[in-house]
């Protein structure tokens, strides 16, 4: 149990936590080994993390296999009281459609098997083969039935996108099943890597979110909203910037629409923000920073951000601290940390 005087006043849901099976993280090597993707990004994410003995990779494996004791014990030492865990990416999506698909319903079985073990502890999100469109839309409706309140999609499929209307049957699922998708970021696919991966910045420290933001952009100007408008979307790591480029986001999309610039850019009914107020929820994973998380607050309201460890891959006690310590009201600390994951997951 924690010996950390963490504060008592609010539940702490942690809403993208991470997990894989080890005989996934097994095939992501032996795929890294066999250098049959041709994908930089996969590479460089899961040549390090499924093959370091460095003491980082090494934690991160163990924990991410690890669905009972040692999960909850890290829970209870940074006060987290429920995690809404998803497998880790790339998830199902390096694979063939075929394997793609029974990969998938064989980690939503163990996720299950583990949220049944921990019910008050553990919620599961559903991963799907964005591959197969159709047969995603089946395996949501399989998962919900057994419990799970939410669809992980670790961004893009090969570089193919969720804005592509082949991709639409799962939205038009995931609207009529009244399941949030958390878009959870992907390394960079080879169009776009390249200069990241020279640079060292491929990853979570900048690739991860440029790519994020870059998709859920796409989804938005691609009128997904307006098709599908009650679909709700998650990202992590405060809106994975678009919220505080929101402004000239929505200046130069409708001076580009005015000039009818691109084929591809047709009117919204709405402003960019307006669908970032309505159909995104924020979870502030990996980013323990107060400020930011204050102007995601402001500028989405605090209704719209959540909180999020980004557990086993930042895993850092002072980081609750410093975030119990916010200058908030309590009733926003309270959202933050429960009660706006609570309507989000129905917990």
């Amino acid at each position: 149990m924690s010996t950390i005087p963490f504060s008592t006043q609010y539940k702490r849901i942690a809403t993208e936590e991470a997990f894989a099976p080890a005989d996934l993280i097994d095939r992501y090597r032996k795929l890294y080994e066999s250098h049959e993707l041709n994908d930089p990004g996969f590479d460089s994410l899961w040549g390090f993390y499924s093959s370091s003995k460095a003491a980082r990779p090494t934690f991160i494996r163990e924990k991410l296999a690890d669905l009972d004791a040692g999960r909850i014990a890290d829970m209870d030492a940074t006060g987290v009281d429920h995690q809404i865990i998803a497998l880790t990416s790339p998830g199902v999506q390096v694979f063939d459609r075929a394997t793609a698909l029974s990969l998938a319903r064989e980690c939503n079985d163990v996720l299950e098997a583990a949220v049944r073990r921990h019910p008050t502890r553990f919620t599961g999100m559903i991963a799907i083969a964005p591959q197969a469109p159709e047969q995603a839309a089946a395996e949501l409706q399989r998962c919900k039935a057994v419990g799970f309140r939410g669809i992980i999609i670790n961004s893009h499929t090969m570089g193919e996108y969720l804005s592509d209307t082949k991709f639409w049957p799962i939205f038009e699922a995931a609207e009529a099943l009244d399941l949030p998708i958390y878009l959870h970021p992907n390394t960079p696919p080879k169009s776009m890597i390249g200069p990241m991966v020279d640079a060292g910045l491929d990853g979570a420290i900048f690739g991860f979110g440029v790519e994020t933001g870059f998709h859920l952009l796409r989804i938005i100007v691609a009128g997904v909203f307006d098709r599908f408008p009650r679909l709700q979307i998650i990202v992590g790591h405060m809106g994975e910037a678009l919220p505080y480029w929101l402004y000239r986001l929505e200046y130069m999309h409708a001076a580009g629409v005015r000039a009818a610039r691109y084929e591809s850019m047709k009117p919204l009914q709405k402003k960019i923000g307006d669908y970032l107020r309505e159909n995104v929820y924020i979870t502030n994973s990996g980013v323990a920073w107060e400020p930011a998380i204050k102007f995601a607050q402001q500028i989405v309201g605090v209704d719209r951000v959540m909180y999020a460890m980004d557990y086993p891959y930042q895993y850092t006690p002072q980081e609750v601290i410093d975030l119990d310590n916010m200058q908030m009201d309590l009733a926003d600390k309270r959202a933050f940390y429960q009660t706006v994951a609570e309507r989000v997951f129905k917990l």
